[in-house]
């Protein structure tokens, strides 16, 4: 009798620990089960599967997708959204925490003609080296989307655009214009290296378990070139003054937190340069000077523009202030 040819397996990647999820963890909240496949999803590992084929289809459409297009997905869970991407795209990388899943996605595509094109990594998305991509399109947990954003932003080489569901209110936050209740240095950072666009408000009804949160979609594209500007410098400044985002700058360099790191910075910056500080300098008294020669002492975080911060950053560096 001939042997029955035997199925190639998919290319997995281990790049860190298993996640442990049995029953009496420390830190662990209760699973909920889903009887259709006799698994339990994790909610403490955000794992609220997208089951309406209709936001699927409108995320990937909102992609743009190409046939030589490689995807990166985070978090496919059962694989919903990775059939639509395989049908569509060159190679889809899939990146998930959890080898409960991972064993469901071999399950679900080994035996048919788009088992070759995928290529699953196992382990934390935000500890392993994310491979070159054109588009990620993604399901987040909500848990990671702050760091898992700014890993996109950093990420080289640059990729074309990220079509990503998010927590409504974090979505909001990354659209937010100047003035907005929820104009934040989350905002202001991601609109430096990107242009970002709500897309859609996705219920909670449309996942299994639903979720405590209602949701958003927002399709992220890198400005490319990237903005010629240390981003940690940049980061540094906005953590100042978004502290307290409502007080006047002035009040915010006061501080004397701000004081003591500003001048540490100059006096390590000075004697990189060789540069002798003058015997009555005052930093205190050279700060109040910028604010007040630039007209920002009197403006506040929450209204500032771009614009603004740049030229504020600008104004300091001038005068030998750094923010790293």
């Amino acid at each position: 009798m001939p042997k029955a040819p035997v199925q190639k397996k998919h290319r997995v990647h281990k790049e860190v620990s298993r996640v442990c999820t049995k029953p009496g963890v420390k830190g662990a909240k209760p699973a909920q089960p889903v009887s259709s496949q006799g698994l339990v999803f994790n909610t403490d590992l955000g794992q609220h599967i997208l089951k309406n084929p209709l936001v699927i289809n409108s995320m990937i459409e909102k992609a743009g997708l190409k046939t030589t297009d490689t995807v990166l997905e985070v978090g496919p869970g059962t694989g919903n959204m990775t059939a639509k991407l395989l049908e569509r795209a060159k190679r889809v990388v899939a990146c998930e925490v959890d080898p409960r899943m991972v064993a469901e996605l071999h399950k679900r595509f080994i035996s048919t003609s788009l088992h070759s094109k995928l290529d699953i990594r196992i382990g934390d998305v935000l500890k392993a080296d994310l491979p070159a991509f054109d588009i990620c399109v993604a399901n987040l947990p909500y848990q990671i989307s702050s760091p898992f954003v700014f890993k996109l932003l950093l990420h080289r080489p640059i990729f074309r655009c990220a079509v990503l569901m998010f927590q409504q209110e974090f979505a909001e936050r990354l659209v937010a214009r100047p003035g907005d209740k929820l104009y934040c240095r989350l905002t202001v950072n991601t609109q430096l290296l990107a242009k970002v666009y709500h897309l859609m408000k996705v219920g909670k009804n449309n996942f299994r378990p639903p979720p405590k949160v209602e949701s958003s979609v927002v399709r992220i594209e890198p400005k490319n070139p990237v903005p010629n500007i240390n981003f940690s410098e940049w980061d540094g400044l906005l953590r100042i003054v978004f502290v307290r985002k409502n007080k006047t700058l002035a009040a915010a360099f006061k501080q004397s937190s701000v004081l003591q790191t500003l001048e540490k910075n100059y006096k390590t910056m000075c004697s990189l340069q060789e540069k002798k500080i003058p015997e009555d300098f005052v930093l205190k008294d050279k700060v109040e000077e910028i604010l007040v020669n630039g007209k920002f002492d009197k403006k506040r975080a929450r209204q500032m523009d771009q614009d603004d911060f740049l030229a504020l950053l600008h104004a300091f560096n001038k005068e030998g202030i750094h923010f790293v």
